[in-house]
């Protein structure tokens, strides 16, 4: 009789000291391993063609295969939505950030993005009932913009104690591209163990853009950043909570009429991305948001207002 398989222990070519590995790399359960690639395992001294046995074993003993669309909708009730503190963006969004999902904010310097940001790690503390997940966030800072100030005054507006809201937001400055890599391979351990129910970005491609510099390392810096995608993804799969991340753009020559305005990171991040925001500024407070992106939303534009209270609908 075979084996019941458990733990990643169980699994075929699996001892106690790759299991530590792995653990350590972030592949704690089965689904990890069940969604991983042999290339992936195979960069912790197991060979190719044991890591696809690994990888088939995790597959298996979760029966991973073609299930019906109409298990797929089931599944799907599990979903979640944290509001961003307005209505009319929460409805663009068909009813805010949604987990298991990777949402992208692009635009231009002041445009709100990590306004936008530090919003969602306050309300996603807030009650399910009030738009939140109850939980904690985890903040990986790439550009030095996290400022504790801001929270505490949308903090302040909110039924929320302030010195809890600072205390429930885990923040990790990214020093360099593969600094930032590491603390996503990692984030796991710490969901886990702190009830992490967001996952923010700030900025997702900064450190990218600065190291990578000339069209000789594009290859290179696409891939990583693809790795890096993938790695998110994962996260925001096994854990069912939602990832945002903040996007640079650049302005493209090619376009002579229209918004010249283009998100870095290409092909790579447009495919990846669940939902892509478009942020531009406008009078005053003003914010227009644009859904440039999505699987199942028609896009759209709406105007919200970043005040002193933090993301809230136009008065």
């Amino acid at each position: 009789m075979a084996k019941e398989i458990k733990f990643i222990e169980d699994l075929p070519g699996v001892g106690e000291a790759t299991a530590a590995k792995l653990r350590e790399a972030g592949y704690r359960t089965l689904e990890a391993i069940a969604v991983a690639s042999a290339g992936e395992l195979s960069e912790f001294g197991i060979g190719e063609a044991t890591a696809n046995k690994i990888i088939t074993a995790a597959r298996n003993a979760l029966k991973i295969g073609f299930e019906t669309a109409e298990q797929i909708l089931e599944r799907r009730k599990n979903i979640g939505k944290l509001t961003t503190g307005s209505k009319a963006l929460d409805q663009l969004l068909g009813g805010g950030i949604e987990t298991q999902a990777i949402t992208e904010v692009y635009g231009t310097f002041g445009s709100g993005k990590t306004q936008l940001g530090l919003q969602l790690a306050v309300n996603v503390q807030l009650p399910k009932e009030k738009g939140g997940l109850e939980g904690k966030c985890l903040f990986i800072d790439t550009e030095n913009t996290f400022r504790p100030e801001r929270v505490l005054q949308m903090a302040e507006a909110t039924d929320l104690d302030p010195k809890e809201v600072l205390r429930n937001i885990l923040v990790a400055r990214a020093y360099n591209a593969d600094h930032q890599m590491v603390l996503v391979e990692k984030a796991g351990e710490v969901i886990e163990k702190e009830n992490i129910k967001l996952l923010i970005v700030d900025s997702l491609t900064s450190k990218f853009r600065a190291e990578y510099v000339g069209r000789g390392t594009l290859s290179e810096r696409q891939q990583k950043l693809n790795k890096h995608l993938h790695s998110l993804q994962r996260l925001a799969d096994l854990y069912n909570i939602p990832v945002y991340v903040t996007n640079q753009v650049m302005s493209n020559p090619g376009i002579l009429f229209g918004d010249p305005t283009t998100p870095i990171g290409g092909n790579v991040l447009g495919h990846q991305s669940t939902y892509r925001i478009y942020l531009r500024k406008s009078k005053g407070e003003k914010r227009i948001a644009k859904l440039v992106d999505s699987p199942c939303l028609p896009e759209g534009e709406v105007i919200f207002a970043v005040t002193s209270q933090g993301i809230r609908d136009i008065e």
